[in-house]
């Protein structure tokens, strides 16, 4: 009877051997396919970054060109507002200079309208006009004093 236990013995030490070799073969290619797993997995997320990296980049890109489109239609705006500016201030000055000299035409023409007036007046009434040239001397004499 002992040399069936003895027997028995190695053969269940085998089993258990077996058993544990087969479970860390279990666990090994668990290990390995929880790996391959992660790595597919990990690539699928790398590749859906690199997808939407690419979306960013494409949408950075026409963000820029818009940009520039606003930009030049900004500055064509503003040039065209620029030049609309300028011919109203051109047209608007030329019409103050002509009213202005309008009006010095028109001045000049009082002036000499009003010195024909006293020369014909000094010619017609000398008398009256020496007197009134001495009033006008001694006032402006009295108010300067």
């Amino acid at each position: 009877m002992a040399d069936s236990e003895d027997t028995a013995a190695p053969a269940s030490g085998a089993a258990h051997a077996a058993a544990a070799t087969v479970t860390q073969a279990a666990r090994s290619a668990r290990s390995s396919a929880r790996r391959a797993g992660s790595r597919s997995r990990s690539r699928a997320r790398s590749a859906a970054l690199e997808v939407e990296a690419d979306s960013l980049e494409d949408q950075v890109a026409q963000l820029q060109t818009d940009l520039r489109s606003i930009t030049s239609t900004l500055q064509r705006m503003g040039a065209t507002a620029g030049n609309e500016l300028k011919s109203s201030a051109r047209a608007r000055a030329d019409e103050l200079a002509a009213r202005g000299q309008s009006a010095l035409e028109s001045a000049t023409d009082e002036f000499g309208a009003f010195e024909r007036q006293i020369k014909d007046t000094i010619r017609e009434k000398p008398l009256t006009a020496v007197a009134g040239a001495i009033a006008l001397g001694f006032i402006l004499a009295v108010i300067t004093r």
